[in-house]
């Protein structure tokens, strides 16, 4: 696979030119002074504003000219789940916005994969996008992945739209082939669940056979907490619990019930440990095709769309969680003394991850003042 990346970035750079976080490249061109060239931009950007403004009012369509193009998006989640929710209204938006020149379909609920498989079909061409958590071409970005990194959404998303998450997202662009075209919350906090025992203290996980997705810093954590971890593809987990093949799992409130793993959990700790970043990918190539106009559209609209699906996952964590509890399981909220425990548990995977050159001891660093100073 890292040949065929390494391949398929090659073609890319050689077709294109290195994309940067959130677009793509376009062919070098005599530069004009600075002034004049701010100045023509701002003239032409104008004037292309007010043609469509009067095209519009003519009845005449602005988009005509640019053609045609279709969208292939895939997700992991089923219908209800916010970035669901979202990938629709995103989809929506920019058949909106372009006059239906450009269609976006989408397909959830794993219909095209696992989340690996979806960034595979990604790199290759034969998808255009995908949404997901998937760092294993990327695996930089998993330093966002930190236990107990973050506490709140303001600190999520300082952390998220930093010049450090641009940095790794451009070299995860340049590792993959792909574009980047939003980044936001996967799923809100995630939370433990077993149908063995409460988890109050960490020495509650030992023994207990955890299913993670094979995130590194997800097994790493548990390994930290005595846990031993099974890997189970998210589409096959409900059934993976209800036979026992795993204990327990961790997701956050909204793929709880999205999934219904209520059902097959008896005990769930609301332990906020992790959020996950949820790169939106796009291959490079597709990208660069497209005309300027309709790249501004999407990466527009790919911008609202975060925005709307971190609304979204706020909006209903507390009701997901009133589902799990109605439905009878029970739900053990930590108090901030118990948290510190679990916290204190796991800062060895934050060395860890040093070593492994996930991050270096500056950017951990960084992060760190980056939550410290969120607002």
């Amino acid at each position: 696979m890292k040949k065929s990346i390494a391949m398929l970035l090659a073609l890319t750079l050689a077709a294109s030119g290195l994309v940067a976080c959130g677009g793509g490249s376009q062919p070098a061109a005599t530069q004009a002074p600075a002034a004049d060239t701010a100045a023509a931009a701002a003239e032409g950007t104008e004037a292309a504003k007010e043609a469509e403004t009067e095209a519009a009012a003519a009845g005449e369509d602005a988009f005509a000219e640019l053609g045609d193009f279709t969208m292939m998006v895939g997700h992991a989640q089923p219908e209800g789940n916010p970035r669901y929710v979202s990938m629709e209204k995103f989809a929506e938006d920019v058949a909106a916005k372009t006059n239906g020149h450009v269609t976006v379909e989408v397909f959830g609920n794993g219909q095209l994969g696992t989340e690996k498989e979806m960034l595979e079909q990604v790199v290759a061409g034969t998808v255009q996008g995908m949404r997901g958590g998937q760092f294993d071409f990327s695996p930089r970005l998993l330093m966002f992945t930190l236990p107990f990194l973050a506490q709140n959404r303001t600190q999520v998303t300082a952390l998220l739209q930093s010049d450090l998450a641009k940095k790794v997202c451009a070299e995860a662009e340049a590792e993959t082939g792909t574009v980047i075209i939003n980044l936001c919350d996967a799923g809100g906090w995630r939370q433990f669940s077993n149908s063995k025992h409460a988890i109050t203290k960490p020495e509650d996980l030992v023994g207990l056979k955890m299913r993670t997705n094979g995130m590194n810093t997800i097994d790493k954590t548990f390994v930290a907490l005595g846990a031993t971890t099974t890997t189970i593809p998210y589409s096959d987990l409900y059934m993976g619990l209800k036979t026992g093949v795993a204990d327990g799992q961790e997701n956050p409130w909204v793929n709880v019930e999205g999934m219904k793993f209520y059902e097959v959990q008896k005990y769930f700790t609301e332990v906020n440990y992790q959020f996950h970043p949820d790169p939106f990918y796009v291959n490079a190539a597709w990208w660069n095709e497209l005309p300027q106009e309709y790249r501004d559209i999407i990466s527009e609209c790919a911008t609202e769309m975060g925005a709307y699906n971190d609304q979204l996952i706020d909006e209903n964590q507390e009701a997901a969680k009133q589902v799990v509890i109605d439905a009878g399981c029970e739900v053990y909220e930590p108090s901030e003394e118990e948290l510190k425990a679990f916290q204190d548990a796991v800062q060895v995977v934050y060395d860890q991850c040093v070593e492994e050159g996930i991050m270096t001891a500056e950017e951990l660093q960084e992060m760190l003042d980056i939550v410290a100073n969120a607002k």
